[in-house]
């Protein structure tokens, strides 16, 4: 019975991971990659979408990022929202836009680690709250007598040792 608790905050985990994976995959490096500006939201006949939905994106040198609209109508739009919302330079022609990628300097560099320090701190406190739900939920149904004492004790350790590999994915992943 408390099995099912621990398989549905792995869920929980999940999601906190794949968070933490794309708020990552967004943080600048010295190469260009598409995710720093796909998620940027553009201003199109009155809604936002993000540019992922207006355009192909592709990072097709290693300093410069190709957005490529669907609708030629999109690019000034498109440039506008880069420019706005990034510290990227767009440029614009006839068929798309093209953002260069600025050396990295040692102020971002530092700047880049605290981000993914807190990144990685955030989806901790998110473990440690799914951990202490399921345990909660675990002493409950011990205390309405669903499970005995030696399985709460047996459910805890098996919660904790899914808390740490989860923590340790969040390490290796940053």
């Amino acid at each position: 019975m408390y099995k099912e608790q621990i398989e549905n905050i792995k869920k929980g985990f999940e999601k906190a991971l794949n968070y933490a994976n794309q708020k990552i995959a967004g943080i600048r490096t010295g190469r260009a990659n598409p995710a720093f500006i796909e998620n940027t939201l553009v201003d199109v006949f009155g809604s936002k979408m993000p540019i992922k939905q207006l355009a192909a994106i592709s990072a097709p040198e290693p300093k410069k990022i190709r957005v490529e609209p669907w609708d030629k109508s999109y690019i000034e739009p498109i440039a506008h929202a880069i420019q706005a919302n990034t510290t990227f330079s767009p440029v614009a022609d006839s068929n798309g836009i093209w953002v260069s990628m600025p050396d990295l300097t040692e102020d971002i560099r530092k700047d880049m680690m605290r981000t993914v320090g807190q990144i990685d701190d955030n989806v901790k406190k998110t473990i440690r709250k799914y951990r202490d739900e399921a345990w909660s939920a675990i002493q409950k149904l011990e205390k309405e007598g669903k499970i005995s004492e030696d399985s709460k004790f047996k459910a805890k350790d098996e919660l904790q040792e899914v808390v740490d590999n989860y923590n340790k994915k969040v390490d290796r992943n940053s």
